[in-house]
C-alpha cells in the first residue's frame, strides 16, 4: 500500500534529506587512497548525530554500520571495515540514510579514489547519473511510476550498459523500504499514477557487464556475478502539486 505524505511529513523528510546531503558532503572530502571504509563510516556517524538524526542503516535488519560503502564490482549494501583500504582508481559507491523526527531519506553516489583507472568507468560513472537525472524527470503528477523505469533503461541501455534488475527504488517515509517498489526497468506508462504527496527513492545500479549479481558470504554485499563495474545513484523525491522536488539535493 502506498502512503502518502502530508506537507509536514514532507517536512521531515526534506530535513533528513537536507542531513543526508550534508553527510554525503563531509564523507567525499575525506575520500582519498589510504583511507578505510570503516573510518569513512565513523565519519558519517557522528555528522548525523550531532544533527540530532540517527543513521537510517545501523541495525536495520542486522546490518552493522551507518552507511553502506561498495568498491568496483560490489553494487550495494558493502559493510565498512577497518580491513577495506582504499586504492587509487577504486570505484566506490556511497550509500546513506538518516531519520528525522521519525521519517526517513536515502541518497548514493558513485566516485572514484583519484583517478578514474579507464575511460570505460568514468563513462559508467557518468551514465548512472544521467539515468538518474532522466528518471527524477519523469516524476510529476498524471504521470505513471514506469516512467520512471523505462526513462532509466533508456539511458542506461543507450550508452551499452545494463540495469541491475534484482534491486529497486522505492518509495520512503516513516519505513526506509515502503511501497511502491521502482525498478530501473520496463515499459512507461504503467503502473500508479503519481500524484503529490508521494515519496520515492529512485536508484539506478548499472553494470559494465551483464545484470545478474549474487550475494557474497557476510549476507549482504551485492556483486556483479561477472565481475564487472557497477555504479549506483540515488535520490529521495517529493511529487508536488507541479513536479518534484529532489529532498536530498546537494549544493
Amino acid at each position: 500500500m502506498i502512503i502518502y505524505k502530508s506537507p509536514s511529513e514532507v517536512d521531515r523528510i526534506r530535513m533528513a534529506g537536507r542531513i543526508v546531503a550534508g553527510t554525503i558532503d563531509r564523507v567525499l572530502s575525506k575520500v582519498r587512497p589510504g583511507v578505510t571504509t570503516a573510518f569513512l563510516d565513523s565519519v558519517a556517524e557522528e555528522y548525523i548525530r550531532e544533527r540530532g538524526a540517527t543513521p537510517s542503516f545501523k541495525g536495520y535488519r542486522g546490518f552493522p554500520a551507518s552507511i553502506c560503502t561498495s568498491l568496483n564490482d560490489e553494487i550495494v549494501h558493502g559493510i565498512p571495515s577497518e580491513k577495506r583500504v582504499l586504492r587509487e582508481g577504486d570505484l566506490l559507491s556511497l550509500d546513506f540514510g538518516a531519520i528525522w523526527e521519525g521519517f526517513h531519506a536515502d541518497s548514493a553516489v558513485t566516485v572514484f579514489v583519484g583517478d578514474p583507472p579507464s575511460s570505460e568507468a568514468e563513462k559508467l560513472v557518468r551514465v548512472t547519473e544521467e539515468a538518474l537525472e532522466a528518471g527524477i524527470a519523469q516524476i510529476r503528477p498524471g504521470g505513471r511510476l514506469s516512467d520512471i523505469s523505462h526513462a532509466v533503461q533508456q539511458v542506461v541501455e543507450g550508452a551499452g550498459f545494463s540495469v541491475v534488475r534484482e534491486y529497486v527504488g522505492h518509495g520512503v517515509g516513516r519505513n526506509l523500504h515502503e511501497d511502491p517498489q521502482i525498478p530501473n526497468y520496463g515499459p512507461p506508462g504503467r503502473g500508479p499514477e503519481m500524484r503529490p504527496g508521494l515519496v520515492v527513492a529512485v536508484e539506478p545500479m548499472v553494470n559494465v557487464g551483464d545484470w545478474p549479481t549474487r550475494v557474497l558470504a557476510d549476507d549482504w554485499t551485492v556483486v556483479t556475478e561477472d565481475g564487472s563495474l557497477s555504479a549506483h545513484f540515488e535520490h529521495t523525491i517529493a511529487v508536488t502539486e507541479d513536479g518534484h522536488e529532489v529532498l536530498t539535493a546537494r549544493g
